[in-house]
C-alpha cells in the first residue's frame, strides 16, 4: 500500500474514528486504526464491536492495500508532524513507513485482514435529520442516562418515530428527559434504544450544520448513521424501555414563571456549598412573586430570593440542585415554566408546545 494525503484531512479522519476504540480491551487488533486502500478511497475504519465508525480522507492512492496500525501510537504520531502532505507505505510485512518533509517513523502493523470489518446491513428508507437538530436533542438529554449497568436499558436512549413526530427520551430513576420535534417527512412507526455512549460520541462528531443531514437507518439489531463523509454504525440494545407516558402528568397545583439565566445563577452559587459526595437538598419556599431558596452545608449556608410569576398554592419542596441545573443548561428560553403538585411528587419544566418536558423527582428534607 502507498498513499499520499494532507496530514490535517488524514488527521481530522483519525479524530473522527478513534471515538470507537476502546480504552481497555482483552482483543489487541480492537486498539488498532484500520487504514484501507484497497479501492479508490482511504477508509479509516475503527470498532470496539459495539460501536463501529468508519470514515473517507481524501488522498491519493498510488498502491492499493491495506494495514492495521495501533491507534495511539498513530495518531499522537500524525498530530505531531508538519501541516504538510503525509506518504504512508508498508512493506510485505505489514510494516508501515509514515514520511512528511524531512520527518520519518517506521511502525510496526498488522494485516488488515484480522480486523474486525463493520458489518454489511441492508438498509430501507432513512430517517432525514438536520446536524444540528439530531445534535441538539441528543445534548439536552442524555445528561439523564443511567451510570450504571443495573438496569440495561437505562443505559441508552428511546428513539420513537411516529409518522413526521420524533420522540427520543431517557431516564435515570431520578429524573427523565424528552425532546420531541416534527420531521419534514412521515415515517412508519418504530421504537429503538440506542446505547447513550454512541449517541455521546455521534454528537460530538457532528458539525451542527442546519443544512447538512444525517441520514438514520433502523434495523432489527443496528442503527446506521450516515453523514458527511462518515458512517457510524451501533448495536441496540434489547429489552423494553419504561412507559414514559405513565409518569408524565398535566396535573398542578402550583405554577412558576421564572427567568432561566436568574435561577441557573443562583443554583450555581449554591452548588458552590456542596461536596461532590454529598447529597444536600436545595429548599425552595415558593409564595407570591418570592422564590425562596436555601441549602445548608458543612461548608455553610446558602439563601437567596428570586422574582417570579406565580400561580396556584404556595409549596415548599426541595430538590437535588445539580439535577436542576443540567436542565437549565441545555433549555434555550429565556423563562421557563415550572410545574409542582406537592412536596412528595416530581416537578414539570415544559414549554407550553411540550417541545421539551424535564422530569425531577424531589428529595425529603427538614424544614
Amino acid at each position: 500500500m502507498k498513499i499520499t494525503c494532507s496530514k490535517n484531512d488524514l488527521y481530522n479522519g483519525l479524530q473522527i474514528v478513534q471515538k470507537a476504540i476502546p480504552s481497555k480491551t482483552t482483543k489487541d487488533i480492537l486498539e488498532c486504526v484500520l487504514i484501507d486502500a484497497s479501492s479508490n478511497e482511504l477508509h479509516l475504519t475503527a470498532n470496539d464491536m459495539e460501536l463501529g465508525i468508519e470514515t473517507i480522507v481524501s488522498a491519493k492512492i498510488e498502491e492499493h492495500g491495506r494495514v492495521c496500525l495501533e491507534s495511539k501510537t498513530f495518531i499522537d504520531m500524525i498530530r505531531n508532524l508538519p501541516d504538510d502532505q503525509v506518504s504512508i507505505e508498508t512493506n510485505p510485512r505489514d510494516e508501515a513507513r509514515i514520511d512528511c518533509l524531512n520527518v520519518h517513523f517506521k511502525l510496526p502493523g498488522r494485516s488488515g485482514d484480522d480486523f474486525p470489518y463493520l458489518p454489511i446491513i441492508p438498509r430501507n428508507e432513512p430517517i432525514k435529520i438536520s446536524q444540528f437538530t439530531l445534535r441538539e436533542i441528543i445534548q439536552q438529554t442524555i445528561f439523564s442516562i443511567s451510570e450504571t449497568d443495573v438496569k440495561r436499558v437505562l443505559n441508552g436512549e428511546l428513539i420513537e418515530i411516529n409518522g413526521n413526530k420524533l420522540r427520543i427520551s431517557s431516564l435515570d430513576g431520578h429524573r427523565i428527559s424528552i425532546r420531541n420535534i416534527e420531521l419534514k417527512d412521515s415515517y412508519d412507526e418504530s421504537s429503538v434504544i440506542i446505547p447513550g455512549k454512541s449517541l455521546n460520541e455521534i454528537a460530538r462528531i457532528l458539525n451542527g450544520s442546519l443544512e447538512d443531514m444525517v441520514y438514520i437507518y433502523l434495523t432489527e439489531n443496528h442503527v446506521i448513521f450516515d453523514f458527511d463523509q462518515t458512517t457510524v454504525i451501533t448495536r441496540l440494545i434489547e429489552g423494553k424501555f419504561f412507559d414514559i407516558n405513565r409518569m408524565l402528568s398535566d396535573d398542578y397545583e402550583t405554577k412558576v414563571v421564572i427567568n432561566r439565566r436568574d435561577l441557573m445563577g443562583s443554583i450555581n452559587r449554591a452548588i458552590l456549598l456542596i461536596n461532590d459526595s454529598d447529597k444536600k437538598p436545595l429548599i425552595w419556599n415558593v409564595h407570591d412573586q418570592s422564590f425562596e431558596m436555601h441549602l445548608s452545608s458543612t461548608k455553610g449556608n446558602f439563601d437567596e430570593e428570586l422574582f417570579i410569576v406565580k400561580e396556584g398554592r404556595d409549596i415548599q419542596i426541595a430538590f437535588n440542585p445539580r439535577f436542576i441545573a443540567d436542565v437549565l443548561r441545555v433549555v434555550e428560553d429565556e423563562n421557563i415554566t415550572i410545574y409542582l403538585l406537592s412536596p412528595s411528587t416530581p416537578c414539570f419544566i415544559r414549554d407550553d408546545a411540550k417541545n421539551y418536558i424535564y422530569v425531577v423527582l424531589p428529595v425529603n428534607f427538614k424544614s
